[in-house]
C-alpha cells in the first residue's frame, strides 16, 4: 500500500505540519509480524500510569503490561518502540511502529490520518472528594470549591458543567496534588490518575469518585488499510475484556475500573 499523506499536524492531537508526505509502502503488517517474528509496539514511556519507568529502569504501565498481553495473545515476542505524544502518528505512518498503544484517545481529526481499534480503555474526567462530602449530581456543587489544573481539558468541562461551583485553579498536577493533600481543597475536577496520587499521600482521608464528568475512549492506532491486523487486534480487544484481563490491568494501575458498557 503506497500511503501518501499531506500536512499532518503536531500538537495535542499527535498529528504533525509537513507539507507533502511521501511515505513508505507497506505490505500486510500481520504478515510481517509474523515473518520477523516480533511486533513493535509504541508506547509513551512518559506517560504515568500508562507508560513509564520503575526504578531498574525497566517499562510499567498498563499500556506496556496490555502490550504484552496483545504480543503474546498474537503469539510473538515484543519490541516497545519509546515514543511521545507529538511523534506517535509519525513513528507509526514511516514504519518504526506496527502499532501504538500510548493512551491514544480517537479523535475525528487523527482518523483522517489512521485507523483505529475497537477501544481498550478510556481516559475520564472526574470530580473526586472524600467520603464525608456528599456530592451526588452536578447542582451539589453550587458554592463548593472546586480545584482543578489550569487551562487543562480537566478545566474546561468543569467550568462548562459546574456552573456555581469556585473553581481553584492551579498551575500543575503536581500542586493541584500537594493542595489536595494539605487540604486547601476537598474536590477536585481531574483524572482518576491524579486522584490515585493524591490517595497515596493522604491513606486515612482518601478522595472517591462522586462524578464523571466525561469519558474519552483510547484505542490502538494502526495504519490505514491494515485490516488484517486490526481484525487480530479486535479479537484480541473483546476476548480480554470478555475475561477480564483488559480491566485487570487497566485498574490496578489507574485506581479505577473500566466503564460497565465496555465490559459486557
Amino acid at each position: 500500500m503506497n500511503i501518501s499523506r499531506r500536512a499532518f499536524l503536531v500538537g495535542a492531537t499527535g498529528l504533525a505540519v509537513a507539507g507533502s508526505l511521501a511515505l513508505p509502502a507497506f505490505a500486510d503488517t500481520l504478515d510481517e509480524i509474523k515473518k520477523r517474528n516480533k511486533i513493535l509496539i509504541a508506547v509513551d514511556l512518559g506517560s504515568p500510569p500508562f507508560g513509564m519507568t520503575d526504578g531498574n529502569m525497566q517499562p510499567i504501565g498498563s499500556d506496556v503490561e496490555s502490550a504484552r498481553l496483545f504480543a503474546a495473545e498474537l503469539g510473538v515476542p515484543l519490541e516497545i518502540v519509546q515514543v511521545t505524544s507529538p511523534n506517535r502518528i509519525p513513528f507509526l505512518l514511516t514504519g518504526k511502529a506496527d502499532m501504538v498503544m500510548a493512551s491514544f484517545s480517537v479523535t475525528d481529526e487523527r482518523k483522517k490520518v489512521i485507523d483505529f481499534s475497537d477501544p481498550y480503555g478510556v481516559i475520564q474526567i472526574v470530580v473526586a472528594g472524600p467520603k464525608s462530602l456528599a456530592v451526588k449530581d452536578i447542582k451539589d456543587l453550587v458554592g463548593k470549591r472546586l480545584g482543578t489544573t489550569r487551562g487543562s481539558s480537566n478545566d474546561k468541562e468543569a467550568t462548562t458543567q459546574a456552573q456555581g461551583a469556585e473553581m481553584v485553579r492551579f498551575d500543575d498536577d503536581a500542586t493541584l496534588i500537594t493542595a489536595l493533600v494539605s487540604g486547601q481543597v476537598n474536590l477536585m475536577a481531574s483524572s482518576p490518575q491524579v486522584m490515585q496520587a493524591v490517595n497515596a499521600r493522604r491513606p486515612n482521608d482518601p478522595l472517591e469518585v462522586k462524578l464523571v464528568l466525561k469519558t474519552n475512549p483510547y484505542a490502538v492506532g494502526l495504519r490505514k488499510g491494515d485490516d488484517a491486523l486490526r481484525e487480530a487486534v479486535n479479537k484480541v480487544i473483546a476476548a480480554n475484556l470478555k475475561n477480564g484481563k483488559l480491566n485487570e490491568i487497566y485498574t490496578r494501575y489507574n485506581g479505577t475500573s473500566l466503564p460497565e458498557e465496555m465490559l459486557k
